[in-house]
């Protein structure tokens, strides 16, 4: 659905914005949504990310007298900080499992106790833990670590997942807390697996499941790669945010592991290992979600992988997810899209390249036509293998034709530029040779007519021309002066000479030189326009964007 435009004066604000200025979670501003009919209705956005006018927001938080009090969230949140401290994901497992009918730890205070039993007697039992949840998540995001999924990757897994079956069977081999199992497809239907190497996590995500009515929600503890619960399941949709960058990630144990169906990962591909695991586990015709980093699309260790993965028909889509949507950092994270075939022609011809880096990580992610390119598998088969998507969709999208022809004027005017910058130089009687009377840098700088920038000396007398004073600084004799005996050329002046001679004559010569460090400046550029236009010349023959004039 398309954003809807805005005619109103009042400005208009996210249900982050929203949970901002009440002093709550995006959660609650979501059951405020559900649970109160007077809730202001969206002005504006879309379906995925309405907007709200700001007067009716602010007007119906004054009427309902929220943000104004601490919440019992907010309270129960200071408790359970109070006594878990850094440990709050051991509060948050036995507070859920206080509220799904268990015993309460002995350890746990009265006050927590009554806290979150109020909590959910307002707004239920798995509302109160998906609050509880969130803030988790918006703590961890705030401390920096990346080992935790944030709640705009959960929306664009979603929102990519599309629609799925109520008989689906869904699987996450990284679940952590359910964030991305819980989310994707129907509350009820789904058979939910999950994999957790950290115990409470495991825990916790589990409890969540169970609160929240997903019966079918099954969370195992363990290390997926090295010690696999799930052997021998079979999954419709295998979505994952895995662990980055662990060299430790067991591939001395699994050499001869059978997941590796596109090639043993190297220690540094760690996320590669994560894929091969997960595409183990999908049944024909379905599919694998993956986050990761912007820098396994174009790693030189990965490239064997990436290569067979294109080959094989396999990678049917890579989004590059807009800037900030990772909880820790602002860098672009990229969703890879796979799907097993159901037969071996059933595979894909082209891979679709799909560029969100430039929008708002909290506003649509429909992609516009100039954000993708269907790329043909060829093209994508060379020595780099490169899958980053802003690379083939700025490709897809290039005008060769007018950029050719732009940089052919360029490349004509600075021809002609050149011609005019060399200036005519005539056979000299040498009237300032070093066998003449020259002086040294250094006492010109005594004499207080040259200070030493940066990098060059500089003149500050009108008795001195800079040109003329540069130019003679890289003569060959000053060059040799300047070069130490290890050859690393320096050029400080202070062991320079010049030639003395009168204002009139130090002019004469500094245009000289200027013309020639201008001329070998647009030499350098002639260079970088040479190279670009012969580079885009090839590049648009070879793909069809421009044919030789007849």
């Amino acid at each position: 659905m398309t954003d809807t435009p805005h005619s109103q004066a009042n400005p208009l604000v996210t249900g982050s914005e929203i949970a901002r200025l009440a002093g709550v979670t995006r959660a609650a501003v979501s059951n405020w949504r559900r649970r109160y009919d007077d809730f202001p209705a969206p002005s504006g956005g879309g379906v995925n990310s309405p907007l709200f006018d700001l007067a009716e927001v602010q007007a119906w938080l004054d009427k309902q007298s929220k943000g104004q009090d601490i919440s019992v969230e907010v309270q129960l949140w200071q408790a359970l900080r109070g006594v878990y401290g850094d440990d709050m994901l051991g509060g948050l497992v036995d507070t859920a499992r206080l509220l799904a009918g268990d015993k309460a730890p002995e350890e746990l205070p009265s006050e927590i106790v009554r806290l979150s039993r109020e909590l959910a007697g307002a707004d239920g039992a798995a509302e109160a833990v998906g609050v509880l949840a969130e803030r988790f998540t918006d703590s961890v995001r705030r401390a920096g670590s990346d080992q935790i999924t944030s709640p705009r990757i959960v929306r664009a897994v979603r929102h990519f997942a599309g629609e799925v079956a109520s008989d689906a069977v869904l699987f996450d081999p990284a679940c952590g807390i359910g964030s991305l199992l819980l989310a994707v497809g129907p509350e009820q239907g789904p058979r939910r697996r999950g994999q957790e190497y950290d115990t409470r996590r495991a825990t916790f995500a589990q409890l969540r499941a169970d609160l929240g009515g997903r019966g079918g929600a099954v969370v195992v503890t363990g290390d997926s790669l090295r010690d696999d619960q799930w052997a021998d399941l079979k999954a419709d949709l295998v979505v994952c945010h895995p662990p980055v960058g662990e060299p430790d990630w067991g591939r001395e144990d699994l050499l001869l592991d059978s997941r590796w169906e596109f090639g043993l990962p190297s220690r540094a591909e760690s996320e590669l290992a994560w894929l091969q695991h997960a595409y183990a586990h999908t049944a024909p015709g379905g599919r694998v979600l993956l986050v990761l980093p912007a820098s396994v699309a174009y790693r030189k260790a990965g490239r064997r992988i990436r290569r067979k993965l294109v080959q094989g028909g396999i990678l049917t889509q890579v989004t590059a997810l807009p800037s900030g949507t990772a909880a820790a950092h602002a860098l672009p994270v990229h969703l890879w899209h796979l799907r097993r075939p159901r037969a071996p022609k059933d595979v894909v011809t082209h891979v679709r390249m799909v560029d969100l880096t430039t929008g708002d990580p909290d506003g649509p992610l429909e992609p516009g036509p100039e954000q993708v390119a269907d790329v043909p598998l060829l093209d994508l088969l060379d020595d780099a293998v490169d899958l980053t998507p802003g690379r083939h969709v700025e490709d897809s999208h290039r005008d060769y034709a007018v950029e050719y022809q732009a940089l052919r004027r360029e490349l004509t005017e600075q021809l002609r530029l050149l011609a005019e910058l060399l200036p005519a130089l005539s056979a000299g009687g040498r009237p300032s040779s070093p066998d003449g009377p020259t002086v040294s840098v250094a006492d010109l700088a005594r004499a207080g007519l040259v200070e030493y920038g940066d990098p060059e000396p500089v003149s500050i007398s009108d008795q001195l021309d800079t040109d003329y004073l540069r130019g003679f600084l890289r003569s060959a004799a000053n060059t040799r002066r300047s070069t130490s005996s290890s050859g690393t050329f320096r050029l400080d002046g202070k062991g320079s000479r010049i030639p003395q001679m009168d204002i009139v004559e130090q002019r004469r010569y500094g245009a000289a030189f200027r013309a020639l460090q201008e001329f070998e400046e647009r030499t350098r550029r002639l260079v970088e326009l040479s190279r670009d236009a012969a580079a885009l010349a090839r590049d648009g023959l070879g793909n069809g964007a421009l044919t030789p004039e007849s």
